[in-house]
């Protein structure tokens, strides 16, 4: 049986709302979702509070889990070794995600830091996993393109991949769609160059997409030998660069149809995601 992971991101669907979402409601639909069974959930982040105000209660949310019956693993996104150190300090927290811009002008805006400042922050946040026990995951964000008129193509692409796996020991890179530009060609070309050269590393992608488009990107990724999807539940959170408002994150309950359509094996609890689904519903009201 192949190793499927499916990673639901509350905390990419979260983080843009401008009305607080009380904490009480975010532990209960964190707590929703850990009884449907992914491989890993993207719960929260250890950055500052001005930066995403949303997320500013992520340790508290994180006392609230209950995490007696579920597989799932929990990954916290991070900007700097400071969150890094925060994220750190929790035993319940296996990933540390950091996202590494191959867009000069993205990383400055996003860290506040070059690609070469970055370089040295992704250096001494791995060291920070590393001796607390957690793995590193790393989201190549502008994977597929970029609006600043920055290098791109996929030399440059490949390039980045082979530097941060090798240089610095991460075991898992993901693909990032940061404006929602990939198209099933893209994304075939990508992986198809990538995957050969990364034998060893777990690869993933994070993309974009609008309601029409989610499953020919979906399969494009998938028969290029991905095995790692990152979602989230509507498609909620995604693009907030995009310039068509109906952008957003790969949905997962759409990923996971697809799946199930091509006798494609998630080991699921359905019945729970119906339940997360139905939540979702009150959590991002309009």
């Amino acid at each position: 049986m192949e190793n499927l992971k499916i990673i639901e991101c509350p905390r990419d669907a979260m983080q843009g709302i401008k009305e607080f979402i009380p904490t009480t409601t975010k532990i209960n639909y964190l707590n929703a979702l850990l009884k449907v069974g992914f491989d890993t959930i993207d719960f929260g982040s250890f950055v500052s509070p001005k930066a995403i105000p949303q997320l500013k209660d992520t340790a508290s949310v994180l006392e609230k889990l209950d995490l007696s019956k579920t597989r799932s693993k929990l990954l916290a996104i991070v900007a700097n070794e400071r969150g890094a150190t925060d994220a750190s300090n929790f035993e319940e927290i296996n990933y540390i995600g950091y996202p590494f811009s191959i867009s000069e002008t993205f990383q400055q805006r996003n860290t506040n830091t070059s690609i070469e400042g970055s370089l040295d922050r992704l250096d001494r946040i791995q060291n920070i996993a590393i001796n607390s026990n957690k793995k590193l995951v790393v989201y190549l964000s502008m994977g597929f393109g970029n609006p600043y008129g920055d290098p791109w193509d996929s030399e440059t692409v490949l390039k980045w991949s082979k530097r941060l796996t090798s240089e610095f020991g991460i075991e898992i890179l993901s693909l990032s769609d940061t404006i929602g530009v990939s198209t099933p060609g893209l994304i075939t070309s990508l992986l198809n160059g990538i995957t050969p050269e990364l034998k060893d590393v777990e690869l993933g992608v994070h993309l974009h997409t609008t309601p029409e488009t989610y499953h020919e990107k979906l399969k494009a990724a998938y028969d290029a030998g991905c095995r790692r999807f990152d979602g989230a539940i509507k498609g909620y959170g995604g693009c907030p660069m995009a310039k068509d408002d109906l952008v957003g994150n790969m949905p997962t309950e759409k990923m996971i149809d697809w799946f199930v359509e091509n006798n494609i094996r998630t080991n699921l609890n359905l019945e729970s995601l119906r339940d997360a689904v139905s939540q979702a519903n009150y959590v991002f009201k309009p």
